[in-house]
């Protein structure tokens, strides 16, 4: 069919093919009335096709554009010396998650949705068709889960910064987006996944709610980033100096670029629209305005109140400490993000001064939960895993508080429950507990030794000389003209020792087989 071929020809040449010759050219006014209803109903649904089709097209973009948000994130958070690694990284992410998502990803995810009606749904463990896209009916869904799957990945990419091999990173790329991640796609959000609500047999008669992934995204990412990071070690001079002596106050190795922390928040902002609102997955239909439109709202003002819960609780607490408080601005971003992760599981069901107090909590939560990786020792970058693990659990389990029923029957149907505080009787937040559990419990079950093995092969942790020198120097060959001598001598002395040295095996500690260089900090001269 041509491209000139307009829908009242497309819908006319069906008509024809559905009536006997006969029927068709019947002039009566009768099969006239019938001819023009047929093809107004056809024009109508052709037109809705299309523009939910644009709607999903769109919203992929915005969702895909967070990557950039991502990529100058992780940018402006390490030092000069690890830019371009940090930034082949994010993009390593998309190209992974392209592949992984293409091959095997989306059959494991929702292999066999399409047949679901012929099938009675039962309830599978995970996808076993349309590998290769074989099969799929709508392509375009595709994209719009690719997206997920690329942002999922992404999050860890800030939390291993400045430490972590290559090589180790394009095997986790791919084996969140083509295995980990589907698992839980299918669980939570495929028609025949056991804690489906988009199930005709719901479990406990609601289901998981998770309408744009707090759980199913953002947990899954943030509980892999927390592993990894727990197993990779803190970056050089963060803790601990050269000789292992632990330091009063932790090192907080500022980024070298608050402007590009600062774009990736809005930009995340940005394409968090397409996030959430496009989980409705079409625009056109009874009441799928007003889902449309309740989740944009509350997106919106979660977000605004996370930032000033983070930022102003932050202020507080360095009053306290230090008798002059500060308003920072790095709380204020991720308290941003924080509460964005929130809202996601449920802006189409909770009212929006419900989403008022979720911001609230996140921003507090995010803060607090930054403090205890500190304390912990456990080094994170960018702090995503305060950001996506922990207000990950809290979008989850906020669902089981303050979704009401009238928009939770809007979106899923019939429903047994609703929130707690909307008079629920706690069957919804069982079902939303379950699901959190089994996410962590299944991202730790597989990525916890899979990180292991990783380090066993020395794939893992880079050298020691290497993150001194910086892995922009090590693994890309780049020099900056604007070093100060100090990171000229430590370049110089890592290529020197690079010469001839073998590739050991390397354990949780930065240190190798070769002959190490001793440093009090990490800008300080070898002794």
């Amino acid at each position: 069919m041509t491209a000139s071929t307009s829908i009242y020809d497309q819908c006319l040449a069906a008509y024809f093919e559905t009536n006997n010759t006969a029927i068709a050219d019947d002039a009566s006014l009768e099969a006239t009335l019938a001819r023009q209803q047929f093809l107004l109903k056809c024009i109508s649904e052709s037109n809705a096709e299309s523009i939910n089709t644009f709607f999903l097209v769109y919203a992929s973009s915005l969702v895909f554009f967070m990557q950039a948000g991502f990529a100058m994130l992780c940018a402006g958070s390490v030092q000069k010396k690890n830019v371009q690694n940090t930034m082949l990284k994010n993009l390593l992410d998309a190209c992974g998650a392209a592949i992984g998502f293409y091959s095997v990803g989306y059959a494991f995810a929702y292999g066999g949705s399409d047949d679901c009606v012929e099938t009675g749904c039962a309830k599978t463990f995970i996808g076993l068709s349309n590998f290769f896209l074989n099969g799929v009916v709508n392509d375009i869904f595709w994209l719009f889960q690719f997206a997920f799957a690329a942002t999922s990945a992404t999050i860890v990419a800030g939390t291993l910064a400045e430490r972590c091999q290559m090589r180790a990173y394009m095997c986790y790329s791919f084996a969140i987006t083509g295995f980990v991640y589907p698992v839980v796609v299918h669980s939570i959000w495929s028609p025949q996944g056991f804690l489906s609500a988009n199930s005709a047999d719901k479990l406990w008669g609601v289901g998981m709610v998770d309408f744009a992934g707090s759980t199913v995204v953002h947990l899954t990412g943030g509980c892999t980033a927390l592993i990894a990071t727990y197993l990779l070690g803190p970056r050089r001079g963060r803790f601990y100096d050269g000789r292992g002596k632990q330091l009063e106050t932790p090192n907080p190795m500022p980024g070298h670029s608050a402007a590009l922390q600062a774009s990736f928040a809005f930009i995340l902002w940005f394409g968090w629209y397409g996030f959430n609102l496009a989980s409705a997955l079409r625009i056109t239909g009874p009441d799928q305005n007003k889902i449309v439109s309740i989740a944009a709202v509350n997106t919106t003002l979660c977000a605004a109140t996370s930032c000033f819960a983070a930022l102003f609780s932050n202020y507080i607490l360095v009053e306290r400490e230090t008798g002059e408080g500060e308003f920072n601005l790095t709380c204020a971003m991720n308290g941003c993000l924080a509460g964005l992760v929130a809202i996601t599981g449920g802006c189409a069901v909770v009212d929006p001064w419900a989403s008022l107090i979720i911001g609230v909590l996140a921003g507090i939560l995010f803060l607090f939960s930054s403090r205890a990786l500190v304390r912990l020792k456990i080094d994170d970058a960018v702090d995503a895993v305060p950001v996506h693990m922990s207000n990950g659990v809290w979008g989850g389990i906020a669902v089981g508080l303050f979704a009401t029923k009238s928009r939770l029957e809007q979106v899923y149907g019939e429903v047994s429950d609703h929130g707690v505080f909307m008079g629920g009787n706690g069957t919804l937040l069982g079902a939303q507990v379950c699901g959190v559990l089994f996410i962590i419990g299944w991202v730790t079950t597989l990525m916890f030794p899979f990180f292991c093995i990783l380090n066993y092969l020395g794939w893992f942790r880079c050298d020691v000389l290497n993150e001194i020198a910086g892995l922009d120097l090590s693994y890309h060959g780049a020099k900056y003209g604007d070093v100060d001598s100090i990171d000229k001598i430590l370049e110089a002395q890592a290529r020197i020792q690079q010469r001839g040295r073998t590739n050991p095996r390397h354990r949780f500690s930065s240190n190798s087989g070769s002959t190490p260089v001793r440093v009090t900090n990490i800008s300080d001269p070898p002794v």
